[in-house]
């Protein structure tokens, strides 16, 4: 039904949105035990994150994160850095990656976190190469991605299981003629199916049905030959047995 839904607003608002769930290989499917218990351990560290860099000192590396790699390359030093017009100024962070085989990724994962049903936003800006946000993250070689790759200007769900990449989704996007652009990730479920759901500077432009990998790590993605700047980095889950916040009488 939801499928149904999310073509017809495609047709109504003239956006591009792939449903490819058929076509993506295994796919583990979970029973509600494990969905509860999963949902149990999602969130772990706090309830609603965002990381704005501003505190993290000029040409060190940011705070609560870990540089990663796939492939055969090694991680690069994600580096932070002035900013002044920046979304969250005075601070960004930015990374140089090359590779010379692709795929390879360049990955900045969050510090004790894990979700299975994360909403994830970041703006970003570059001139050259991929970049996006990653989540279901188990480790450098498994882990979902929505990408924006800025020299073909297109918009892509990947999926990398022990280190074999799979594009679930792509679609063509024009971005908007601003300095800073915005990326938006959903991972969500009804009832025993899991939909990823990317948008790009506010419009939904990508919608797929997977549920391969479960609870993971989050964090930030470069690839290719790139140079890009991020900020304002959120990560909150869509589910969760938490409180928003603790009753009145404490």
């Amino acid at each position: 039904m939801l499928a149904k839904n999310i073509r017809w607003l495609g047709l109504v608002a003239g956006l591009s949105i792939v449903v490819s769930g058929g076509e993506t290989g295994a796919v583990q499917w979970e029973t509600q035990e494990e969905k509860a218990l999963f949902l149990q351990q999602q969130a772990k560290g706090g309830l609603f994150q965002r990381w704005t860099f501003d505190h993290d000192q000029p040409d060190g590396s940011p705070a609560g994160f870990t540089a990663l790699a796939t492939g055969n390359v090694a991680p690069v030093r994600w580096v932070i850095r002035l900013a002044a017009d920046a979304p969250s100024p005075p601070h960004i962070v930015t990374v140089l990656a090359r590779c010379e085989k692709n795929p390879c990724y360049q990955l900045l994962m969050a510090q004790g976190l894990r979700y299975e049903y994360p909403d994830l936003s970041v703006r970003f800006r570059g001139a050259e190469g991929m970049g996006g946000v990653v989540f279901g993250a188990q480790n450098p070689a498994n882990f979902y991605a929505a990408i924006v790759d800025l020299a073909k200007s297109m918009a892509q769900v990947i999926r990398v299981v022990d280190g074999y990449e799979q594009v679930l989704a792509q679609t063509p996007v024009t971005l908007k003629q601003v300095e800073w652009h915005s990326l938006r990730a959903q991972r969500n479920t009804i009832i025993n199916k899991d939909f990823i759901e990317m948008f790009v500077d506010g419009i939904l432009v990508l919608s797929v049905e997977d549920q391969t990998l479960g609870v993971g790590e989050v964090g930030l993605l470069a690839g290719g030959n790139t140079v890009l700047s991020f900020d304002t980095f959120h990560a909150v889950p869509l589910f969760s047995h938490r409180p928003f916040s603790p009753p009145p009488a404490y």
